[in-house]
């Protein structure tokens, strides 16, 4: 009886296929041909509000300074954020994909782990994206004069790279939201409104800081719905770091922080009180994050959180140029 245990034992080992975590080292899945909907997907818009909020804060911090509107910089400002935003999410897809972080990820497929793209094609992609990003970069430097601006610039592609590229990417090590907060808050408005008028009135910081706030709370959403996966595979994000509980809390105070900051805006610029109807869309997204029974539902309250950037940023738009 143990003889022939240990045989149908060895049989199955011999037939259970083998599969690498590293897309570039196994076949590419058959599953029908990549569409523009599956590049739209990876590009994942949904996490584009939290480029384009920064770049509206700050936008309208600039405005509240003098009548004039600098609405040619300002759009470049928007291209820069978002095409880094794409680029970000592009090699985020590459990297997690052949470290076989994604392999067994709750939300949508990614085309590197999916194995129905080459990695090598996403990171082109990617880079194509940095390099866009770059060139805008560089007029809006060229046509403000601000060159120590340019070293400013390569630290955004350089830390958007290093969020999951390189041998020790800081995403894995409960770094994303440090980073995250500096260049998706600080970074982005700030650099928003010095380029429009070389000033960074109050209003342009505490602007930053909501902004780099909602922009935590997404990736903690995001991190929470991934939590077991990346547990298993050595992905070290904050919330593996601190535990589910600990990441619910400060979720809930990334989401409701900005808009006490938003109270205090409102002493100066009262129109900043509508920003609090931004709630009707950050107030479920915390319901979820502490009631959620399946990780999917996660994805919504990503969803919604990136929304209540929107509508919070433009909001205090309208309250700096009103």
């Amino acid at each position: 009886m143990a003889a022939s245990s240990q045989r149908k034992k060895k049989s199955s080992t011999r037939t259970r296929p083998h599969t690498s975590g590293n897309p570039a080292k196994r076949p590419v899945i058959e599953a029908g041909p990549v569409t523009v909907g599956d590049w739209i997907g990876a590009a994942r818009l949904r996490t584009l509000p939290l480029a384009v909020a920064p770049v509206v804060i700050g936008t309208g911090a600039a405005r509240s300074t003098g009548p004039e509107f600098h609405w040619v910089i300002a759009l470049a400002c928007l291209a820069v954020a978002v095409l880094l935003q794409i680029g970000v999410n592009f090699t985020n897809d590459y990297s997690d994909g052949i470290r076989g972080t994604d392999a067994h990820r709750v939300g949508p497929a990614r085309l590197t782990a999916s194995g129905r793209v080459k990695p090598r094609t996403v990171l082109i992609v990617g880079l194509v994206f940095f390099a866009l990003a770059a060139a805008v970069g560089i007029a809006i430097v060229v046509r403000t004069e601000q060159w120590w601006m340019l070293a400013v610039g390569a630290a955004c592609i350089v830390a958007a790279w290093f969020y999951t590229g390189g041998k020790r990417p800081y995403g894995y090590y409960g770094l994303g939201e440090v980073f995250v907060f500096v260049f998706f808050g600080l970074v982005a408005t700030l650099g928003t409104t010095w380029v429009q008028v070389f000033q960074l009135p109050q209003q342009a910081w505490l602007g930053a800081i909501a902004a780099g706030l909602f922009a935590c709370a997404v990736l903690l959403a995001n991190n929470l719905r991934d939590i077991d996966q990346d547990r298993e595979v050595g992905k070290r994000t904050l919330t593996v770091l601190i535990g589910r509980r600990a990441t619910q809390v400060l979720f809930t105070l990334f989401v409701l922080a900005p808009f006490g900051i938003a109270v205090f805006l409102a002493l100066l610029f009262p129109i900043a009180w509508i920003s609090l109807l931004a709630l009707l869309a950050g107030l479920p997204a915390v319901l979820i994050v502490w009631t959620y029974r399946q990780p999917k539902e996660l994805v919504i309250a990503l969803a919604l959180t990136s929304l209540t950037s929107l509508l919070y940023a433009g909001a205090l738009f309208w309250a700096f140029v009103g």
